[in-house]
């Protein structure tokens, strides 16, 4: 979902920047600075990202003379005494107009302050040497001391030759810092660039809270020639670029540049908000509710609603209950399950953390989220993001609506029941508010992995259950044919289920919960998410996580 619309940068911000030319690597054809700089340095006739440097890519990005730089000409430049370092140096500086190869310092971005840090690729490829690597680490240092949020641009072709072990050093010491700044509950966001290669990429660069690369990057730890000159083997085409690895959950997401400032600004924000703004929540006023805790229907007829495709899917409310939701991609180890997705949203202009099943619209939609069934690295990845909550203290909610977890080959390959016992157990102990609202079908372990809140609702006519009706007459009479009586005996409507204690709200559908009625069912959603929080957000970590393990022990 787009957030921001594209604005031109100013004349004001022409002017700051030095003349340059800009050539376009694809088409050749070449630009004077200006022209470059209010197409952010994007070819506008084939649409190529062109290298920025360092000096132009703080022009475009924070606020008219907010930067100021921290760090001074290094003392020792030649650590290893290589012969012809020192020219190599001065060329680089001469060229780039920059004393290293990243440039950092404090600024505002839309008026909110940050450690900001770019990787010139003018400068030596933007390789680490150790005064790069001392730079960064001492950024993370002061950022910790001054309690500042550190956006890196990266880009680089890897480890300085001229430095060789030295050079590996500033991986170990770049990634310790990033720890410890982690560990001190800040934020840090990394913008992958083209190119960001090597040992870059196997430190600081990948270990952002938020990863965000720009469009057509190559980022890779090996890159392509060495693959293939050490291990023979031929690479698919689009390898090693920033969609290649959103698809294969490694990054976040993809940062066009028109939009990077408000993105950025954005994501400062919602990571700085404390949930002590719940204790001033209102609770809105609502018409009379219809009384929604006795049956009405059959459970058959519920569980057939359920699999109605015009029932209105986890994003309806979620743009109706939230505002600027902000969606996150990917497990960092495999691949972006777009079954499940999650992200950051506002809610009354709280920061939450948003987890939700989807199973698409349209045909190729549905298969592409393989019908809401999750696989392993969808529970993978909503461990992450519930993880990402905790640490900077925001509630999660989670909106239910699958079948059940994938089961196929490459599911059990990948491990799924460990994903799902894993997000069970992490979810559990979440020392943040967790709300879990059944929407649609809640199938056996898949709907119960992303479950684990201090409070649980369903939707007037959703469904909770150990597996299918037509699974559960199989396994009981041997055949499908009598799923409708096995859902009438199961006990896995909102009803039933609350009368076991099981869940603690049931939200009205108004008839039906499709276009027509989500408007209102969000209201209610609304108003009942308010008391929610205003409960829940002034609990420790320590008392939230009992709660819910005492929920879910009386069982």
């Amino acid at each position: 979902m787009t957030l921001f619309s594209r604005k031109p940068v100013t004349k004001d911000y022409t002017t700051r920047v030095v003349r340059m030319h800009g050539t376009c690597n694809a088409c050749k054809k070449t630009f004077d600075g200006s022209t470059s700089l209010e197409n952010y340095y994007i070819c506008p006739d084939c649409g190529k990202y062109m290298t920025v440097s360092a000096k132009a890519r703080i022009t475009m990005v924070v606020d008219e003379g907010t930067f100021e730089p921290w760090f001074k000409k290094p003392k020792d430049e030649n650590p290893l005494h290589i012969e012809g370092y020192e020219e190599k140096l001065e060329a680089a500086r001469k060229k780039s107009g920059a004393s290293e190869a990243v440039t950092i310092g404090k600024a505002k971005i839309m008026g909110e302050t940050t450690v900001i840090g770019v990787c010139d690729p003018q400068f030596m490829i933007g390789s680490m040497g150790h005064e790069m690597g001392e730079r960064i680490t001492a950024a993370f240092e002061r950022a910790i001391e001054e309690r500042l949020p550190v956006i890196l641009y990266c880009c680089s072709g890897g480890a300085r030759m001229q430095e060789a072990i030295i050079s590996l050093m500033q991986m170990e010491k770049t990634a310790a810092a990033v720890k410890r700044h982690s560990d001190a509950g800040l934020f840090y966001c990394s913008v992958l660039t083209d190119p960001t290669m090597g040992g870059v990429t196997a430190s600081f660069a990948t270990l952002g809270d938020i990863i965000l690369a720009e469009p057509g990057a190559r980022v890779g730890f090996a890159g392509p020639r060495v693959i293939e000159q050490t291990i023979g083997q031929k690479l698919p085409a689009g390898f090693q670029t920033s969609e290649f690895l959103l698809e294969h959950g490694m990054i976040d997401g993809i940062l066009e540049r028109p939009f990077a400032r408000e993105h950025l600004a954005y994501l400062i924000r919602v990571h700085k908000t404390d949930r002590s703004v719940a204790k001033k929540f209102k609770v809105k006023s609502l018409e009379p509710i219809p009384d929604v805790y006795e049956e009405q229907i059959s459970a058959w007829e519920k569980v057939k609603m359920c699999r109605n495709g015009y029932r209105a899917s986890a994003m309806d409310y979620i743009d109706r209950v939230f505002t600027h939701f902000y969606e996150l991609h990917g497990d960092r180890c495999f691949r972006d399950d777009r079954a499940l997705i999650g992200g950051l949203a506002l809610f009354e202009g709280m920061p939450v953390t948003v987890l939700a099943d989807l199973r698409g619209s349209g045909v190729q939609d549905r298969m592409a989220r393989n019908f809401g069934m999750p696989m392993p690295d969808g529970y993978r990845k909503a461990v992450r993001l519930m993880k990402q909550a905790e640490k900077f203290g925001r509630p999660v909610v989670t909106f239910i609506n699958t079948s059940g977890a994938f089961c196929g080959v490459d599911a059990e390959e990948r491990g799924q029941g460990e994903a799902i016992a894993r997000s069970i157990m992490e979810m559990s102990g979440l020392k943040v508010p967790v709300l879990c609202i059944l929407i649609g079908e809640g199938g056996s372990g898949g709907a119960l992995a992303t479950a684990v809140g201090n409070e649980v609702w369903m939707l007037e006519n959703s469904t909770y259950a150990i597996l299918s009706p037509e699974g559960y007459s199989s396994i009981l009479w041997k055949t499908e044919q009598r799923a409708e009586e096995a859902a009438s005996i199961m006990k896995l409507t909102a009803q039933e289920l609350y009368r076991l204690q099981v869940i603690d709200r049931i939200i009205p559908e108004y008839g039906g919960a499709d276009s027509e009625t989500a408007d209102k069912i969000s209201e209610v959603m609304q108003a009942c998410m308010t008391a929610f929080f205003k409960k829940f957000c002034v609990m420790d970590g320590v008392t939230l996580a009992d709660n819910r393990y005492t929920r879910f022990r009386k069982f």
